[in-house]
């Protein structure tokens, strides 16, 4: 069992996020959540909230304080613009005796990402995670209201990952040694269809899901619909049209750094079953 460590977390009430805090807590690690806005914050019991912005560097001095790991997301501010700080950034993390970094690729070019590669004073590990479990919610509206999915391209596989999961290789590599210089591309156990997706959901919440494959055309004007900008739509037919190969193909990641088998859509789909489940009275088809 490792020491427990003080571990400072940032974008700490992102998707990702929070599934850090939650695994460090769980191996008995102290968590220190920076937030822009502390008073608002809403973590565990438990959970050292503090207030900096990874824009101003200088804010982050004292929540690096006694800290042996930080977690980096490559984007921040009001606007969620790519971070310009990282040689900042990391020069404080230094100063303060930080000895490791996590990092989660945004999945684009990142100038924060970069320094962070480039920095021989800390054990870095980026962690390049495929599409989220979490991505189904965006579903569950229709499927609350009508009982139905209605999406292109449905015979398209993803690898898609569970968060918890991202949290847990996150969790090990900023505690544990050996993870220093490695890219870690972190996948679920299984490729899955937009089809096997549905009938995950269906058989989680015991009822029939419908699955309406739209044309290319009909999602575009849906997408354009829900307030898409178009370069949005733009990324959502190529993604979908023409899955990357790291998006398809699953890799071993998760149980390899955290000793157990990475989790399942069926897992994640039962443990979110509520969020597509209509309140007591509600009618679907």
């Amino acid at each position: 069992m490792t020491q427990t460590q003080k571990i400072l977390v940032t974008g700490a009430t992102g998707t990702v996020g929070r599934q850090v805090v939650a695994e460090l807590l769980a191996r008995g690690h102290a968590v220190r959540a920076l937030t822009r806005d502390a008073a608002r914050a809403d973590f565990p019991a438990g959970v050292e909230v503090v207030q900096g912005d990874l824009t101003d560097p200088a804010t982050l001095i004292p929540a690096l304080h006694g800290v042996t790991g930080l977690h980096l997301i490559t984007f921040g501010g009001a606007y969620f613009a790519p971070l310009e700080t990282g040689p900042r950034i990391l020069e404080a993390a230094r100063a303060a005796g930080v000895r490791r970094v996590t990092v989660l690729h945004g999945g684009g070019p990142s100038p924060l990402e970069d320094a962070v590669r480039a920095d021989d004073g800390v054990d870095w590990t980026v962690l390049m995670p495929v599409e989220f479990m979490g991505n189904a919610l965006e579903w569950a509206e229709g499927i609350v209201a009508a009982g139905e999915v209605r999406e292109p391209f449905v015979s398209r596989l993803s690898a898609m990952v569970h968060e918890g999961d991202i949290g847990a290789v996150a969790a090990v590599a900023l505690t544990e040694e050996g993870h220093g210089g490695q890219e870690y591309v972190i996948t679920g156990p299984e490729l899955l269809t937009v089809n096997d997706k549905v009938a995950a959901l269906a058989a989680a919440g015991g009822r029939e899901i419908a699955l309406v494959e739209l044309t290319e055309e009909q999602a575009v004007a849906q997408w354009r619909a829900a307030g898409h900008p178009e370069d949005v739509i733009g990324f959502l037919l190529q993604a979908y049209g023409d899955t990357p190969e790291v998006g398809r193909t699953v890799v071993d990641t998760v149980e390899k750094v955290t000793g157990r088998p990475a989790r399942t859509f069926a897992q994640w789909a039962a443990e979110h079953a509520d969020a597509f489940t209509p309140p007591p009275g509600g009618a679907t088809a």
